[in-house]
């Protein structure tokens, strides 16, 4: 009952910060609100995960327990980043999709298969391979959100909740910050999946492998092009959006199509 209570004070709260961001574009100047409901979503998530691990002796990496745990280090980086930069924005669309992330995982529990290997280097690789696609998360939404901004100032008629986010040169100097963060940790799980993983182009492990090595390769000419070549608008918000689809793939492709459509 508990961890049914926490999940349900999390769901409400993090639609209720959502709502009240969106609705602050109009109403309320003081942004102080929204982001309590966040914070109080943020626990609530983050003691539910908690207890389920204590009660499983583990964490259950299925698809709905990993969407759940990505969503709510998205959510925590987040609002982490808004104590000093102005993306709280970004939570109409992080904090539905954490709430939804944490419905499916309740709605649909599934027996737990955790990880068995619990060295630290297992440990550091898998928390980096997290921290890594949540940021690039953040990200992915961050240059959406660019790319709405541009084009709603081209057409000289920008709406309200465009106007209300900091200029465009900000948005795209966050944007460059988040994927330089992303990439730092994304590089530390290639390695040191390449270090203490014995075959990492084993079957089962070829297409995350080529694909996250993919992303890393895309991330990087895009940094490379933004110093040397100024790379910025629409190039770096297709780089960024491609890099992202390619992570999207490797992380949660093939447990989609195990898990959901093949049921294994």
């Amino acid at each position: 009952m508990t961890i049914t209570v926490l999940a349900t004070l999390s769901i409400c709260t993090y639609l209720g910060s959502a709502l009240l961001i969106s609705r602050q574009t109009y109403k309320y100047p003081d942004q102080r609100i929204p982001l309590y409901f966040a914070w109080i979503a943020l626990c609530a998530h983050i003691l539910y995960t908690a207890i389920v691990f204590r009660q499983n002796d583990g964490f259950s990496f299925s698809l709905f327990s990993t969407s759940s745990l990505v969503s709510m280090i998205v959510a925590l980086l987040l609002l982490m980043a808004t104590l000093n930069q102005p993306v709280e924005k970004l939570g109409i669309a992080i904090f539905p999709v954490a709430a939804i992330m944490l419905g499916l995982n309740v709605a649909f529990p599934e027996k737990p298969h955790p990880l068995h290997i619990h060295n630290w280097q297992m440990n550091i690789h898998v928390l980096t391979s997290i921290i890594a696609f949540s940021l690039l998360n953040i990200a992915a939404l961050q240059a959406i959100l660019l790319a709405i901004q541009d084009r709603q100032l081209k057409s000289h008629a920008p709406r309200r909740f465009i106007q209300s986010l900091p200029p465009l040169q900000t948005m795209e100097s966050l944007l460059f910050q988040m994927l330089s963060a992303g990439l730092f940790f994304l590089t530390i799980s290639l390695v040191s999946g390449f270090i203490f993983i014995e075959n990492l182009f084993a079957q089962h492990l070829v297409h995350k492998t080529v694909l996250s090595i993919l992303a890393w390769l895309i991330f990087s000419c895009l940094l490379i092009g933004r110093s040397r070549y100024g790379w910025r608008g629409q190039t770096a918000i297709k780089w960024t959006l491609s890099g992202f689809i390619s992570l999207l793939l490797a992380y949660f492709g093939s447990k989609l199509v195990l898990e959901i459509i093949l049921h294994r």
